[in-house]
């Protein structure tokens, strides 16, 4: 089954099967921005690539509904909830989102603190890589992808921008040198050095700081933006198959042998 066919199966099942059922459990008709929340978590389903999931855990002090906290880490992105106190508040309100996300009553929603240490082991563990990668395994991994396009996108931060670390120059000699003079070495450049990396090890040694970065839009104006910037590998329908996120400042160039060698692990597809 094609991916197009997957898709419009799993929605057409939502839309009939789903839908009517939560609008019978549910206090309130379900809104629009709840049924595109409702799809994207039935696509995800990112409750299944939870660490230290709560039903597994034997020792130690219970972890909270760590389940229900990675859906509504999705509906913090989805809703686009900028502060987390602010995702809270939604949640203790409005009983379909409450629901939707996992938490049965009112007083199961854990407190700002627990959402923010659980939002940080997400981050460090890569849970969104790790979902992205399975979801592109599953439904592209047994067909060939004839063309990869590679484009990034700025991403506006709220942090303040990282001081830039000054580089000494060295002075160097023009010409050849003195007899009994030993040739200076060269310090390769980053290009010639991820050629022979795998895609993590180039990656790791890429700037991931809050900076400034500075870009030429369609119209030919720059643009200025403090934050980040997000390197996306895309196919022939425009869906992402790879994604790397790296400070603002960073150049287009040198994510791209990286974002070429993160695809051949997942996909099949004609390099040119």
């Amino acid at each position: 089954m094609k991916l197009k066919e997957r898709i419009s199966w799993l929605m057409g099942t939502v839309q009939e099967s789903l839908f009517p059922h939560l609008d019978e459990c549910l206090p309130i008709p379900l809104s629009e921005r709840e049924k595109n929340l409702i799809k994207i978590l039935e696509l995800t389903q990112i409750e299944k690539f939870v660490p230290n999931s709560a039903n597994c855990q034997s020792l130690g002090l219970p972890i909270k509904e760590r389940e229900a906290i990675a859906r509504a880490f999705v509906a913090k992105a989805v809703f686009k909830y900028h502060h987390t106190s602010s995702l809270r508040h939604e949640l203790r309100c409005t009983p379909n989102l409450r629901m939707i996300c996992g938490f049965v009553r009112r007083k199961d929603v854990p407190s700002e603190s627990t959402f923010s240490r659980a939002f940080a082991e997400y981050a460090t563990a890569g849970l969104g890589t790790v979902v992205h990668d399975s979801l592109v395994k599953e439904h592209l991994g047994t067909e060939l992808i004839g063309h990869v396009s590679h484009d990034s996108t700025a991403i506006v931060g709220r942090e303040k921008p990282a001081k830039k670390i000054k580089r000494v120059k060295v002075f160097k000699k023009k010409g050849r040198p003195a007899k009994g003079e030993l040739w200076q070495s060269v310090e390769p450049k980053r290009l010639d050095i991820q050629c022979s990396q795998s895609a993590q090890e180039a990656i790791l040694l890429l700037s991931r700081v809050c900076d400034r970065g500075v870009k030429r839009n369609a119209k030919g104006y720059t643009e200025t933006w403090n934050g980040f910037k997000l390197h996306l590998d895309v196919n022939d329908c425009g869906l992402p198959l790879s994604a790397v996120l790296t400070s603002a400042s960073v150049h287009d160039s040198q994510v791209a042998i990286p974002l070429m060698k993160l695809p051949s692990g997942k996909v099949t597809y004609v390099m040119i």
